[in-house]
């Protein structure tokens, strides 16, 4: 199975739904423009590196407590404190329980971003005492705290990150379980002859309209056997119709995604995989020049691990519609693919030739997050041609848009402490070390 099929089942789930939003693309791809340009105009005042914050806490012992933990907790709610007078607050970054197990007072503490402690650069204690409350220890402390406000809000930004990709993942375990059901009860219909409810024939209504009513609802319809079933008699009412073809293909793409998230046998979801390229066949003797039916080719020849094929389709898409990005993010992960299959083989001057072809210079840096293992690729083949210059070029442009991607801030590093470059070595070092690398914490003196 190509490398490229985990990426391309994710996103075939949202295929039906952007092709019925088509429409609007363009015109979103405007607004977003506008906006990003909006934002690059706006002025955004620089901020200090370190600011001086003093803080107090206290903390009551429970009982399952050690002198030692619960000197340790009240320490760490007080640099909590500190971040939040710094001006940099972070929701739900501390949590504070306290519970009753076997008669026991026990006192539960999370910190969520383990690397607020990295910020503050330098705790010194200023006062500390401890005093009893209702025959239990309590716990004050004063500090005065050096905060790394960059480092604190790269950290933030990481973690803020990692929530949403925790929550899309969510989201796409909830309708995969549905999939599921939906791909089961398929499976589970008996084969030979069935019964289906079809609606009268209109007098009034010519075989066309019917045909665009059916897709109208094929495209709001939530369960994959009806999409099956609508856009299937769609394409009987009028077989020119290209809409319900590409639709249809699709869908089956769709059971097949689900089929193969789920680790099924080859075998078991190859007959969506023929269907789907039947449909967008057919649809491209109607139209050879639908880019929809080119993408939907595109992926066929993806999930057929035809790669060049799916190339040619998808650079087809490009050559008829520049602006259809969803082909080129294709294109990306493809290309990247067979660099890296390339550089296996030792072929770098074709690894980067293909490298070319997906980082060109005239796409926006909006398109970095999504060319990320491209850059990350060729700085390693830049630094196998002995061009670490080149190498260090393509780190800082991932750095530029992700500035706590620690492995990148470790590969820059090394290649910074190669060329003797010893400060800026360990302000990578350190950098990475922050953001919670131990890796990178030993490299540090």
């Amino acid at each position: 199975m190509p490398p490229c099929l985990p990426l391309l089942g994710a996103l075939s789930g949202c295929t039906i739904k952007l092709y019925s939003l088509h429409m609007n693309f363009h015109r979103l791809r405007s607004l977003a423009s506008l906006i990003t340009i909006f934002l690059l105009a706006w002025p955004h005042p620089a901020s200090a590196l370190e600011t001086a914050v003093v803080a107090e806490a206290h903390y009551v012992m429970g009982d399952s407590d050690t002198l030692a933990a619960a000197e340790e907790r009240v320490l760490q709610r007080a640099q909590r404190k500190a971040v939040e007078e710094a001006g940099l607050y972070i929701e739900s970054t501390f949590l504070d329980r306290e519970k009753t197990e076997a008669g026991g007072s026990v006192q539960i503490s999370w910190l969520e971003i383990r690397t607020i402690a990295g910020a503050i650069t330098k705790t010194e204690i200023l006062e500390s005492r401890r005093t009893f409350a209702n025959d239990r220890p309590n716990f004050y402390v004063r500090i005065r705290a050096i905060v790394d406000l960059d480092s604190l809000k790269a950290a933030v930004q990481k973690w803020h990150s990692e929530q949403q990709l925790a929550e899309h993942y969510r989201l796409i375990q909830k309708e995969n379980a549905s999939l599921k059901t939906q791909l089961e009860a398929l499976r589970a219909s008996p084969s030979g002859v069935r019964t289906l409810m079809i609606e009268p024939v209109s007098l009034n209504k010519m075989p066309q309209a019917q045909a665009r009513t059916l897709l109208e609802k094929a495209l709001t319809a939530q369960e994959l056997p009806l999409k099956l079933e609508l856009t299937s008699r769609a394409t009987v009412l009028d077989p020119q119709y290209i809409d319900p073809l590409i639709l249809r293909g699709q869908t089956y793409l769709s059971l097949a995604s689900v089929a193969y998230s789920n680790k099924r046998r080859p075998s078991e979801y190859s007959e969506y995989i023929d269907s789907a390229r039947m449909d967008f066949d057919r649809a491209l003797l109607i139209d050879p020049h639908n880019v929809w039916a080119l993408w939907g080719k595109g992926d066929v020849d993806t999930w057929l691990n035809r790669r060049q094929e799916a190339m040619r389709s998808f650079e087809r898409v490009l050559e008829l519609d520049p602006f259809f990005d969803l082909a080129r993010l294709r294109l990306i992960t493809l290309y990247t693919a067979e660099a890296r299959k390339l550089v296996a083989l030792g072929q770098l001057s074709a690894a980067l030739a293909f490298l070319q072809k997906c980082l060109p210079s005239h796409l926006h840096d909006t398109w970095i997050p999504y060319q990320k293992e491209s850059y990350f690729l060729r700085s390693t083949i830049y630094q196998q041609l002995k061009q670490p210059a080149l190498a260090i070029e393509d780190l800082s442009t991932i750095l530029r848009v992700d500035p706590s991607d620690t492995r990148v801030l470790q590969a820059r590093a090394q290649l910074y402490q190669d060329a003797l470059l010893g400060n800026s070595a360990k302000t990578d070092f350190s950098q990475a070390c922050k953001l919670g690398s131990m890796m990178a914490c030993n490299q540090l003196p």
